[in-house]
C-alpha cells in the first residue's frame, strides 16, 4: 500500500480540515497516511472523528454539509511528531534552516527517507517548495522546479505552469516548464498531444515583454524538433478556450491568472445565489434549477482539483490551497495518488536530457 506524508499543521484550517480530508482520501483511494505535526493536536482530531464516526463536508457544492462516514479502524495511518510550524508570513529560507523540526520539513523527509511515496501540504507555498527542493533535490537537468496548476474548462482542463514558484524566470526556464507541463498533461490528465502556448498580451509573434519575445523562438524551435506541439502566444481571453492545453508563464503572471480565476469563480457562485434569492420568481427558478446549478458549481470549484504538483523535484510533492477544506484536501491527496504509478519524474528527466 502506498503511503502519503501529510503536513497536518499547514493551512488556514489545520489541523482539523487537513486531518479530515486526508482520512477521507485514504478511505476513498486506499492509501496509507503519515500525519506529520504536533501529535497532541492531531490525536485530538482523530479522537473526535472516532467518537462521532464521520466528518462534515460540503463536497464542493458550497451548500448543505453532508456527513462522510470515516472508519478509522480500516485506515492505515501513523502519526509523526513535529514540534514546529512554519507560518504563512515567515521568511522561507530562514525558517527552513531554523525550524528543522517543522511539520513540512518532517513530511518531506518522510518521502526522502523512503517511508512515503508523496507529500501533500496546504501550508506556505514557499516553504513547501523550499523543503521539497532541499529535501528531495532536483531532477537532473532541471534549473528550477515549477508549479503545475490545473484549471477547469468546458471539455478538458488546462495546465498553467508556473503557478507561483518562480517570480523571475529566464527563457531557458520557460522552455523546461513547457516540457514538464507536457509530461504532466500526458501522464496525469491523459492528453495525447497537448498543445503548448506562452502567456502574452498579443497573439502575434513578437508581442509581449522581453521574456516572452526571447522565449517564443526557443519554443518554436522545440516544435520544429518535434519536442512539443507549440501553438504560439496565448492571451488572457484564450486561457479557457481550446487553443492551448499547457500555458507557459513565469510564476508571477501565472499566479495572477490563478488568483483572478479563483476570485471570478467565487463571484459567479455568489451572483447566482443572490439572483435566485432576489424575488419570488428567482426563488422558484432556483428550486427548479438546483440540481443543474450544483453540477455547475462542482465543475468550476477549484476545490475539485485540490492541489498543484511541484514539477522538477526528485519526488512527488503536492501543494494544496492555504484555505483548503476537507473536500479540497481529499482531492489534493487524490492529485498525488493520480501520479504515483505514472513515473512522471523519469519522463521529465528523459525529455529534458534527450
Amino acid at each position: 500500500m502506498a503511503r502519503i506524508a501529510i503536513d497536518a499543521m499547514g493551512g488556514d484550517y489545520a489541523p482539523r480540515k487537513i486531518v479530515e480530508g486526508s482520512l477521507w482520501a485514504a478511505q476513498e483511494y486506499g492509501v496509507g497516511l503519515e500525519l506529520v505535526g504536533r501529535q497532541e493536536d492531531i490525536q485530538k482530531e482523530l479522537d473526535h472523528i472516532r467518537s462521532v464516526g464521520y466528518i462534515l463536508s460540503d463536497c464542493g457544492t458550497k451548500g448543505r454539509q453532508r456527513k462522510i462516514k470515516i472508519d478509522l479502524d480500516k485506515i492505515d495511518y501513523v502519526i509523526t511528531h513535529a514540534s514546529e510550524v512554519i507560518g504563512m508570513g515567515e521568511a522561507v529560507g530562514q525558517s527552513i534552516r531554523r525550524k528543522k523540526d517543522s511539520s513540512i520539513v518532517a513530511a518531506v523527509n518522510a518521502v526522502a527517507q523512503g517511508r512515503c511515496e508523496a507529500v501533500v501540504s496546504a501550508g506556505s507555498t514557499g516553504a513547501a517548495m523550499a523543503a521539497s527542493l532541499f529535501g528531495l533535490g532536483r531532477i537532473h537537468g532541471i534549473t528550477r522546479p515549477a508549479i503545475a496548476v490545473t484549471l477547469p474548462r468546458m471539455d478538458k482542463p488546462v495546465v498553467i505552469i508556473d503557478g507561483g514558484a518562480n517570480s523571475d524566470c529566464t527563457p531557458g526556464m520557460l522552455t523546461q516548464f513547457a516540457e514538464m507541463g507536457v509530461a504532466y498533461a500526458k501522464l496525469s490528465l491523459g492528453m495525447d498531444d497537448p498543445k503548448v502556448g506562452i502567456l502574452s498580451i498579443g497573439e502575434e509573434e513578437g508581442k509581449g515583454n522581453e521574456l516572452v519575445k526571447e522565449t517564443y523562438p526557443m519554443l518554436k524551435q522545440m516544435h520544429e524538433d518535434g519536442k512539443i506541439n507549440f501553438v504560439g502566444n496565448i492571451e488572457g481571453k484564450e486561457v479557457f478556450k481550446d487553443k492551448a492545453d499547457v500555458i507557459v508563464s513565469d510564476g508571477f503572471s501565472g499566479n495572477i491568472v490563478l488568483k483572478v480565476t479563483e476570485s471570478c469563480s467565487l463571484m459567479l457562485i455568489k451572483m447566482i445565489k443572490n439572483e435566485f434569492k432576489s424575488d419570488i420568481f428567482g426563488c422558484i427558478i432556483g428550486i427548479l434549477a438546483k440540481p443543474f446549478v450544483k453540477r455547475l458549481l462542482r465543475r468550476i470549484n477549484w476545490e475539485g482539483f485540490g492541489g498543484m504538483l511541484l514539477l522538477g523535484v526528485n519526488g512527488i510533492s503536492v501543494i494544496a490551497h492555504g484555505r483548503s477544506s476537507a473536500y479540497a484536501m481529499k482531492n489534493a491527496v487524490g492529485a498525488a495518488v493520480r501520479v504515483l504509478n505514472k513515473d512522471i519524474n523519469t519522463k521529465i528527466s528523459e525529455s529534458i536530457n534527450r
